[in-house]
């Protein structure tokens, strides 16, 4: 059985996506043409979302996204956070080293969550909110590679001295996640990755990316 929805919600949440997938705005016109419906229709929409700050209108009148999606943006990280963190755990106990989840913020890798192991001596120190641009270390070059490559998997991405020197890092890219760009990796007090840490950072890739779904 079908469930039962709001055509004008519908239309609503049509409008933010076709604005948010264009640099330059758009007329009513052109959403009316995009939407199939009338213009009336679209200047109620865009009315409404607009009193929600949700979309703001130029001077040539383009409709463009509004800065109150950034308050709605903001309660993300956190719900995805919560999604992570046992798979982050998880990866951290069985390699040894501190296990995070980073997500692009402009040009940058951002980590949003980070779990550390319990039974280690020594470990990286490595917090939420964390950033370097995106093609520093394994985090942010594991996003590139994954942009590169959007039909296929390009594993385990593996590089040394980050954060800094006498640490390396693997990372893997989050895979199939509609509106996410992100990696989860490991930083460790090492000279080079073992070998067996590559296919457990995918794996724990492949458990966040499932949460998320």
């Amino acid at each position: 059985m079908t469930a039962e929805t709001s055509q004008t919600l519908d239309r609503g949440l049509k409008v933010l996506k076709l604005l948010a997938d264009t640099d330059h705005g758009l007329t009513v016109t052109e959403l009316s043409q995009r939407l199939g419906v009338n213009r009336t229709v679209v200047y109620r929409l865009l009315a409404t979302l607009e009193q929600h700050a949700l979309v703001r209108r130029d001077l040539g009148g383009r409709a463009r996204v509004g800065l109150g999606v950034l308050r709605l943006g903001r309660q993300v990280h956190p719900l995805v956070r919560e999604a992570a963190l046992p798979a982050l755990r998880s990866l951290a106990e069985d390699v040894g080293a501190t296990a995070h989840l980073t997500l692009v913020d402009g040009a940058e890798a951002l980590a949003v969550a980070v779990a550390e192991p319990t039974w280690t001596d020594f470990h990286v120190a490595y917090r939420p909110g964390f950033r370097q641009p995106l093609d520093r270390g394994a985090a942010g070059q594991a996003i590139l590679a994954a942009r590169r490559h959007p039909t296929g998997d390009p594993g385990c991405i593996v590089t040394d001295g980050e954060p800094d020197t006498g640490a390396c890092g693997a990372a893997a890219p989050l895979l199939g996640v509609t509106g996410i760009e992100g990696s989860v990796g490991v930083v460790m007090l090492a000279d080079c990755v073992p070998e067996r840490v590559g296919p457990r950072v995918v794996e724990a890739a492949r458990e966040v990316a499932e949460a998320l779904r």
